[in-house]
């Protein structure tokens, strides 16, 4: 090939790329060289310029969901462009690209897919039960970022639909949630965007409303069973950690019994972690770290009770007993007795009479004496807990007067209504002060305003367990450190690394999580922790990790994460190396 024809190729390569193309940021003699010269108004601005205008834009639209379609525009048209915005803005718009807003985009998938990209640009990669016997090939097409062929992937977010937020099977408009976890890496943690991978798998739906939606994009039938299922899940894992060998893999909105199955199966042996029942689990163990602190009740004496027997909710008593047992010298069986689970039936118990799903098995009580207590305030009269966790999906749950029960047992009650969307959380920020008299010690699962004391004025802040505190520096820290697996002990050092990554100032203010703007730094020590435990373990294989870790010099440990955080100054870096010689 001539050096004239290689040139072409750079030219192309950097004009048409979503990634390197600066848009009307691109100085005037790359402008000439890249032969773009009269194809956008003559005025060469700065970034700033840009993202001011981008703001401008965002606010001027009317809605969420048409916030939503700009900003995935923005995202697949110019990256520097969009993680700049989402840096500078990370509390305005984090909503907009993930909870509460991605619910309503999922649910509106493919009427809004046309608009999300424009032609040739992928939202993601789509695998549906038909393309097994070509799954290899269908991965490889997925090149969105082709200047680098280098830069292979180094995480992948999968779903398959079934189990969206709180909000059912959606089928491929689950793809909204592997494209938003991954933009949070990215804002979150400095993966590199191009080495992503956002992943749906379509193996039908049992959502009558989209088989009969004309829009709808997704195969036109019911959900394969489980002798399909898990064949099909198998063989896309193989063919991605064949083709990526180092490919991290986080299982997302999975139905509660097969996320359960699927972690399971997959643990032990691959490079993977399932974010609604670790990630979860580990970032509302974060929380409770601190909230129990604030309550002033010794860690033994508490009881935890869940309202929501799912995955999330068993994810996140299984941490909070390893915590116990960790941290507390407990038994296995003694943590284990600090936890009940309601579902819908009621109180999980052995002898209630039904079939039990295997994942409600760990929990369910065999000390109730026959009685059984068929709902959240019979089983709070009967437990007495001092912590109460909402993962149910049901709105006003947290009544009044549960709120005022918990008030009534304990000086600091530890309530967590952990559900998403908004509209499905068990009660907002604003109820649980008001019915606890301002006693309340808060975390949510979504964002809710701040609440001011119509009385007195004192202003109080929600805490919010977000996953975004945990996931991101946890797959930084695995990417980093590169162990065989995800351990259980690895999820619980990015647990205690965010509990204790409260500053001193953010600690007297009562907070349970740092402020959303320092996530980067947050994540730097989660995934420093990671590194670190993955070390101790002994399956660490990045040698200068090792090294780093054994040196025990903490400062440059950390130092070698931030360092290899993505910022939108490397896409100018990158440009320069195809610029030269244009």
């Amino acid at each position: 090939m001539t050096v004239s024809e290689t040139n072409n190729i750079h030219i192309q390569q950097i004009s048409k790329s979503s990634y390197l193309n600066q848009s009307t940021a691109t100085p005037t003699e790359l402008r000439n060289a890249l032969r773009l010269h009269g194809l956008s108004p003559a005025k060469v601005e700065s970034f700033d310029t840009q993202k001011k205008r981008a703001l401008a834009q965002l606010r001027s639209k009317s809605s969420d969901i048409e916030k939503y379609v700009f900003l995935a525009w923005l995202r697949n048209t110019n990256v520097r462009l969009f993680y700049g915005l989402v840096s500078d803005q990370l509390e305005e718009t984090l909503p907009l690209i993930y909870t509460p807003t991605v619910g309503t985009a999922c649910q509106n998938y493919s009427s809004i897919y046309p608009f999300l990209a424009p032609p040739g640009q992928p939202d993601g990669l789509f695998l549906s039960i038909n393309d097994l016997p070509n799954l290899t090939q269908i991965i490889q097409n997925y090149r969105p970022y082709p200047q680098n062929p280098e830069l292979t992937p180094q995480i992948a977010v999968i779903t398959d639909g079934s189990r969206i937020l709180g909000l059912g099977d959606l089928g491929v408009g689950g793809m909204g949630i592997p494209v938003g976890k991954l933009q949070l890496y990215v804002a979150g943690a400095g993966v590199d965007p191009r080495r992503t991978i956002p992943i749906t798998l379509d193996l039908g739906t049992n959502n009558e409303d989209k088989l009969k939606d004309e829009f709808y994009l997704g195969l036109r039938q019911k959900r394969v069973g489980d002798d399909q299922f898990f064949p099909f899940v198998d063989a896309v894992i193989q063919s991605l950690t064949s083709l990526y060998p180092k490919l991290l893999i986080q299982f997302e909105d999975f139905s509660s019994e097969h996320a359960f199955q699927l972690l399971e199966k997959y643990q032990p042996t691959n490079f993977c972690f399932n974010d609604d029942i670790q990630g979860t689990g580990a970032v509302i163990l974060a929380g409770f770290m601190n909230a129990i602190n604030l309550a002033g009740i010794p860690a033994k004496d508490h009881k935890i009770l869940f309202f929501g027997a799912g995955s999330a909710a068993v994810g996140v008593a299984k941490q909070l007993a390893a915590y116990f047992v960790n941290d507390h010298g407990m038994s296995e069986d003694e943590a284990r007795e600090m936890v009940w689970l309601v579902d819908s039936k009621g109180l999980v118990t052995l002898d209630r009479g039904d079939r039990l799903a295997e994942h409600k098995l760990y929990f369910a009580r065999k000390d109730n004496s026959g009685s059984q207590y068929p709902d959240i305030a019979s089983v709070i009269e009967h437990v007495r807990p001092t912590a109460l966790f909402g993962l149910s999906s049901q709105a006003g749950a947290f009544s009044e007067q549960v709120l005022k029960s918990m008030a009534g047992l304990n000086e600091r009650p530890i309530v967590f209504p952990l559900s998403n969307p908004a509209y499905q959380a068990e009660c907002s920020f604003e109820q649980a002060m008001i019915h606890t008299k301002g006693k309340v010690i808060f975390a949510s699962g979504t964002a809710f305003p701040k609440y001011t004391d119509p009385n007195t004025g004192l202003i109080s802040a929600p805490g919010q367990g977000n996953n975004m505190y945990i996931f991101p520096g946890l797959g930084l820290g695995g990417i980093l450190a590169q162990p065989d697996t995800i351990s259980d002990r690895l999820i619980y050092s990015a647990a205690r690394a965010c509990a204790n990554a409260l500053t001193v100032e953010e600690r007297s203010q009562g907070l349970l999580y740092p402020v959303l703007p320092r996530i980067r730094q947050v994540s730097a020590e989660v995934a420093a922790a990671v590194v670190a435990e993955s070390v101790a373990e002994g399956t660490a294989r990045n040698e200068e990790a090792i090294k780093l870790v054994n040196a025990h010099d903490r400062s440059a440990l950390l130092k070698f994460v931030t360092s290899n955080m993505w910022t939108t100054n490397e896409v100018e870096e990158e440009i320069t190396t195809f610029a030269p010689h244009l």
